[in-house]
């Protein structure tokens, strides 16, 4: 049996078994919401506790004011004599929550037959001590740094999750240091790494590729299974991205339940997964070159360093500054933003002193006997650049320009000689190492660095057209050269067992690429692209924007297009609308060198298709360039008569008609979205197509006319498993349907049909659990609410409503949550709040360029003005509502702004 612990801080112990809280031997008097409060607090120290966890915790199925859980806050700071200005048990987060700050330690009651004499057992161990020295004389001169980072990973072990920036110019050991670090860290037993890379070829084109990477090698590694298991219950959208990492048959049924992912999903699956598989050890997830990052990493580095939950996580990422800087690169702003909040740390690494040089050669040459002037020229000479310096050694030492002589180190030549033929810059001195290489290993290595940062002897072979065994030889000789790491074996997706090799730095792969002729380059990447298509086979989709990189540089336009289209849908699977902008765009513009035929429009028409459907997710639907680039995919597609694809550019076009507030026009276009599908005899087509009729209908106010199209459609969902998802139709159909038809229904004056279409909509959504569809279904049924003076249900469901939509990055979604709330306060009583939250809303809402509900949301704001007197104020909003009204089409709240507006014109009479 469980026995329950009593839990101190400070003068305090906290009795959970007899809930009591004591200050010595004097028993303190709570109220039982107080207790249970502090009971909740206690069990999350550390962390924010939101006010609306509180209330659903402690008065679950009730609806309670905010106020009454602040009279039970000040209970509690008068109990702990605890000052809400200088807190040292309870701080507030303003406007968010609550956080307990005192430090915890917990132990058997005293009474416990089973308790022992002990220390207590504290909530925040110590797992990792400071590095008492570097661990290689390659990161000679670091100690402080490599202490600061154990630092740091105490405090992750401890769960205080921690973000850390290393940061430097190329060759200034920014990679040694975190190699040192891990070559340490990983000595505590359980430590787990996730290490990816990013590389310049892909840039912004593959979401989450570092990431996906790591977790990738984390899953083949020992005890791979359990983290697959976690994948699998709390990440299936990622594990679907990871196809290779399991059996064809989990393979083959991975895509589906990535259905209705969202950028918002994907950020918050792997967070819960993260802080999971953190939650008894460590987690270091390490992500080098950052500078190089795509869009979606930095989202996900972002969200785990500003998640107030306690994990024992630490995020490492490494880049260059100047890189970021100079390319106007996204991780600047991220970075800043972290910074302001002190989310983050940056280890910036500075080059080494003359000092600092001296002890490295006393620590790699033993007894030497090296003139003073030697470091000094080192030093001249390297900046104090450890790349360069470590290169230039052993370069000296390949010279014979070092020897050892009976045990005792020395220099051959005269110290002038040896500075007059040193090279100028690392970038000379790795040509000048990589000259001194066979013809055979140079030929291997210009392959390797087209390749990849980490490649494989088969990509090699392919790309130098020469026998696995030649591959594995000269690699062997370039590892013992320093340019690559030593080999592993892995096998690919055709069986082919392969050894695997990685560059020791990424200048070395910069300079060998750089160095290799350009049609000589463009041959190797053809080659390999080639050989990677036969590998991967049906499954080629899974590296496309690799494939695409590689035939776009080798100049294989057809085959470089029909891989970017293939890489961008992959993005906009991954909710990566940035990334899939950049691939679409790219093969946009790759067109240009594509010879016009049937062939070149379909892929043009899928590219605008992609480009519409990400521009849109980033600029909002009412987005005009969005709008712009369907206008000339509409053109292509009926040169070509009726497919699917057309039916989805007059999709997305209806919806920016919607939002746009050109309702006229949005019913034109659902009309032809139906002729369409009824030409195409495509049943989930027609149902798609009866949903865009029945909602523009109710938006229009022909509520029995939206309502037959309803029925029709809702009959259709039930053939279709997964309810019409699809990349362009995010929310769920069957859900729709239901709250379409309770608006319809409610304002046809049936009541009683409309709950319960409203109860069946909410409850599917709920089950689904699919945030965007969950979040439109509480604001319908807020609306509802609303529109039958349930305030008190119309504010919980429109606050339910708009922390999923602040949660998962919603934000009209939340523009509309904040003003029902308004709206909801208002009626409650506390009208002044009320209102100015309702001009908040509508602000945001205006922000976004959308007009669809404008006219309903300032008929709200309008019946609040006229209810605090200030008629002049309601009148002239009530008076834009109407407006709007007539120039966008939008009726279905037309009857509640006449009444609205009568009342005004009555009050300003009298």
């Amino acid at each position: 049996m469980q026995v329950a612990r009593d839990i101190s801080f400070g003068p305090f112990r906290f009795d959970l078994a007899d809930e009591c809280l004591w200050r010595g031997t004097h028993a303190i008097s709570l109220r039982p919401k107080a207790f249970s409060v502090l009971k909740l607090l206690v069990e999350h120290p550390g962390r924010l506790v939101t006010t609306q966890r509180v209330l659903d915790t402690v008065w679950p199925g009730t609806f309670v004011g905010d106020a009454v859980l602040k009279d039970n806050i000040r209970q509690l700071r008068d109990a702990l004599d605890d000052d809400a200005k200088s807190p040292r048990y309870i701080e507030t987060a303003h406007r968010r929550g609550y956080r307990f700050i005192a430090k915890l330690s917990e132990s058997l009651p005293s009474n416990s037959p089973s308790a022992e004499p002990q220390s207590p057992v504290h909530f925040a161990p110590k797992l990792v001590a400071p590095a008492s020295s570097a661990t290689s004389f390659r990161v000679v001169g670091r100690e402080s740094d490599l202490a600061k980072m154990h630092g740091w990973l105490n405090r992750a072990s401890a769960g205080e999750r921690q973000t850390v920036f290393v940061t430097g110019e190329p060759g200034i050991g920014k990679t040694s240091v975190v190699e040192a670090f891990l070559e340490e860290a990983t000595r505590v037993p359980g430590i787990r790494v996730v290490r990816g890379q990013c590389l310049e070829h892909y840039g912004a084109g593959e979401a989450y590729l570092p990431i996906l990477e790591g977790f990738s090698r984390l899953c083949r590694s020992a005890g791979g299974a359990e983290v697959l298991d976690l994948l699998r219950q709390h990440a299936p959208a990622w594990l679907a991205q990871m196809r290779s990492s399991v059996s064809q048959t989990e393979s083959d049924s991975l895509p589906s339940r990535a259905v209705g992912s969202t950028r918002e999903r994907m950020l918050r699956e792997m967070a819960d997964a993260i802080d999971l598989l953190s939650s008894q050890w460590p987690l270091l997830l390490v992500l080098e070159d950052l500078h190089w990052s795509d869009y979606s990493t930095l989202d996900l580095v972002s969200y785990l360093a500003r998640r107030r939950d306690h994990a024992r996580l630490m995020v490492i990422g490494t880049y260059r500054p100047v890189d970021v800087i100079l390319g106007d690169h996204p991780l600047k702003g991220v970075k800043r933003e972290l910074q302001a909040h002190r989310l983050c740390h940056e280890l910036a690494l500075e080059y080494l002193d003359e000092d600092v040089i001296a002890e490295y050669l006393a620590t790699k040459f033993p007894s030497n006997q090296f003139p003073a002037r030697f470091r000094r020229m080192l030093y001249r000479r390297t900046e104090g650049n450890p790349l360069f310096m470590v290169n230039l050694v052993d370069y000296l030492i390949d010279q014979k320009v070092i020897v050892e002589e009976q045990g005792t180190w020395e220099l051959r030549v005269e110290l002038t000689e040896v500075d007059e033929g040193v090279p100028s810059n690392i970038r000379e001195l790795i040509e000048k190492q990589i000259e001194r290489l066979t013809s055979e290993e140079r030929t291997a290595l210009e392959a390797a660095s087209i390749a990849g940062m980490e490649c494989s002897s088969v990509a090699i072979a392919a790309g130098v057209e020469m026998p696995l065994e030649w591959v594995d030889k000269q690699c062997g000789g370039l590892a013992r050269h320093q340019f690559l790491s030593p080999a592993w074996l892995a096998q690919l997706p055709d069986g082919t067992v392969t050894a695997r090799h990685r560059f020791n730095h990424i200048l070395y792969l910069e300079v060998a690429y750089r160095l290799i002729p350009a049609m000589r380059r463009s041959q190797i990447h053809q080659r390999i692209a080639e050989r990677g298509v036969a590998i991967y086979g049906n499954r080629s989709s899974e590296i496309a924007a690799e494939l695409a990189m590689h035939f776009e540089q080798s100049r294989d336009w057809p085959r470089a297009l029909r891989h970017l289209l293939q890489a961008a849908e992959n993005a906009i699977a991954r909710s990566a609308h940035h990334e899939a902008a950049n691939l679409a765009g790219r093969g946009v513009e790759i067109l240009k060198f594509v010879p016009e035929s049937a062939e070149r429009d379909k892929q043009e028409m899928r590219l605008r298709m992609m480009l519409t459907v990400s521009l849109m997710a980033i600029k909002g639907f009412a987005s005009a360039e969005a709008e712009e680039i369907n206008a000339r995919g509409r053109e292509l597609f009926w040169r070509y008569g009726p497919s699917p694809e057309l039916f989805y550019m007059l999709w997305t076009l209806n919806l920016y008609r919607q939002f746009s507030g050109e309702m006229h026009s949005s019913l034109e276009i659902a009309y032809q979205i139906m002729q369409l599908a009824e030409d195409l005899k495509d049943d989930a087509l027609i149902m798609q197509a009866h949903r865009a009729l029945g909602a523009v209908l109710v938006l229009l106010g022909r509520c029995g006319e939206a309502l037959e199209h309803i029925e029709k459609g809702t009959a259709l969902c039930a053939a279709h498993q997964n309810h019409g998802y699809s990349v362009f139709v995010v929310l769920d159909s069957k859900v729709m349907f239901e709250c379409f038809a309770a608006l319809a229904l409610l304002a046809l004056g049936r009541l009683d049909q409309s709950a319960g279409r409203l109860s069946a909509g909410l409850e599917l959504a709920r089950e689904l659990g699919h945030p965007q569809t969950l979040v439109v279904a509480q604001h319908v049924a807020a609306q509802i609410h609303q529109i039958r003076g349930e305030a008190a249900l119309a504010y919980e469901l429109a606050k339910q409503a708009t922390d999923l939509a602040e949660e998962y990055g919603l934000e009209l979604w939340r523009a509309y949550g904040i003003i029902e709330m308004g709206w909801a306060e208002a009626e409650l009583g506390n009208l002044q709040a009320g209102i100015e939250q309702m001009q908040r809303g509508l602000a945001l809402h205006e922000a976004m360029g959308s007009k669809l509900r404008s006219p309903y949301f300032l008929g709200l704001l309008a019946d609040q003005l006229a209810k605090a007197g200030r008629v002049e104020e309601g009148l002239a909003t009530i008076s834009k509502a109407i407006t709007i009204t007539e120039q966008t089409g939008e009726r279905y709240s037309l009857a509640q702004l006449d009444r609205i507006r009568s009342e005004l014109l009555m009050q300003a009479a009298e």
